[in-house]
């Protein structure tokens, strides 16, 4: 079986496995072979690049969701954790219209501290991803659980992602000699950021406000969308892929 081939069948399980355990499990297995065998030939993490950066976010969707469903397998919604292996299926869909990339890492990026940097950031974007799945759920079949569940997905990705932006930090002061450059990453970055610092409060403000969450979950896909891909290509930045 070819690398592609690995992450064929593991799209195919997910988008065709759907809700069943049985096969999800095989699925996330297949992803994180693949990535294993790319991080070998390459001799580091697979993390440059849209064909490992986009494969990544399809493992991490599948890795960050597997404790959702096995802490809940009897009583989340059947199309709920289907959705889950859906977006994971679909991330792994679209890594496999670019081609991989073979070429060494720039010594900038060549550092423990952008491995972490990049890891953390993709864990917290699956969350997101999660919490956004939740969030709709809970819109269609407002039951309080799918919430609280929204809001443990986007805790848990918050603070992934915070964690990433200060190791990002720390490579950024190694690599050009300053915490922070005002690139539109980075920006951007601050900006999802910040939206997710007020999104959690949301929470205080009482049941009035569920809907709300709800919609701010989904609202926040999109800007972590935006931030990882939209910035990449649509702006010129040395977060650039």
């Amino acid at each position: 079986m070819t690398l592609k081939a690995l992450l064929m069948a593991a799209a195919a399980l997910h988008l065709l496995g759907g809700s069943r355990f049985y096969l999800f499990i095989p699925a996330v297995a297949l992803q994180l072979f693949y990535l294993s065998l790319r991080g070998i030939a390459l001799g580091r993490l697979p993390l440059v690049g849209p064909h490992d950066t986009i494969a990544f976010l399809g493992a991490s969707v599948g890795l960050m969701g597997l404790p959702f469903i096995m802490a809940r397998r009897q009583k989340l919604p059947a199309a709920c954790s289907g959705s889950i292996a859906a977006v994971s299926g679909l991330f792994t869909l679209i890594a496999l219209l670019f081609k991989p990339s073979f070429f060494p890492l720039p010594p900038i990026l060549n550092t423990l501290w952008f491995e972490c940097h990049v890891a953390l950031a993709f864990f917290g974007y699956a969350l997101f991803a999660i919490a956004a799945i939740f969030g709709v759920f809970f819109l269609l079949r407002p039951e309080r659980s799918l919430l609280d569940l929204q809001y443990r997905a986007a805790l848990v990705g918050y603070t992934l992602f915070s964690a990433s932006m200060v190791t990002g930090g720390i490579w950024g002061y190694y690599a050009w000699g300053t915490y922070w450059l005002w690139t539109p990453k980075e920006l951007w970055t601050a900006i999802l950021w910040l939206f997710y610092s007020f999104y959690l409060h949301f929470r205080l403000k009482g049941s009035q406000w569920e809907r709300v969450t709800a919609w701010g979950g989904i609202v926040g896909l999109i800007i972590t969308l935006f931030t990882y891909l939209g910035v990449s290509l649509l702006m010129k930045s040395s977060h650039s892929f």
